[in-house]
């Protein structure tokens, strides 16, 4: 099995890298604003550095045989009447380690499924210890979710409409 080393790069995103069997580090950055970088480098060198738009980084993850469950939840996101939306857990994000239910509760905002590997998780209940790397995928009014989602990265269990 390959390893695959992990790096929060703070302010920017976070980075997955591995290396080949041939000697050649393969990185991809995922940027918080969608975007994503695919480095190759060669004794330490970078010999390719392609960034990528959102549509383009899941175009490859197809071709590569990546998983849908992410993206099939956001082809949901053009339903009419029912704002839908997820956030990826970093290593600093204050949540991590933590239940679910130490999350504010946001009127009509519904955390409704969460997305560990390769494994899709619906309604996962309030004492489900999230972990690094866990995507939460919530429905409501996006302001709600907003404040949900900032309190996954800063202040878990602060009263949300203070």
């Amino acid at each position: 099995m390959v390893e695959i080393r992990r790096v929060n790069l703070p302010g920017v995103g976070l980075m997955h890298s591995f290396t080949t069997t041939d000697g050649v580090e393969l990185s991809v950055i995922a940027h918080r604003m969608g975007a994503s970088d695919l480095i190759a480098k060669v004794g330490g060198e970078p010999v390719v550095n392609i960034r990528l738009e959102e549509d383009e980084a899941r175009t490859v993850a197809d071709l590569l045989g990546g998983t849908r469950i992410v993206e099939s939840i956001a082809e949901l996101d053009d339903l009419p009447g029912i704002p839908i939306s997820w956030a990826i857990v970093d290593d600093d994000d204050v949540i991590g380690g933590r239940p679910l239910g130490s999350l504010p509760t946001i009127d009509g905002v519904s955390l409704v499924a969460l997305v560990r590997g390769h494994r899709a998780i619906p309604s996962p209940p309030d004492d489900f210890i999230v972990q690094s790397g866990d995507i939460l995928i919530a429905v409501g009014p996006e302001e709600g979710i907003q404040r949900v989602f900032h309190a996954i990265m800063h202040d878990v269990g602060e009263d949300a409409d203070a």
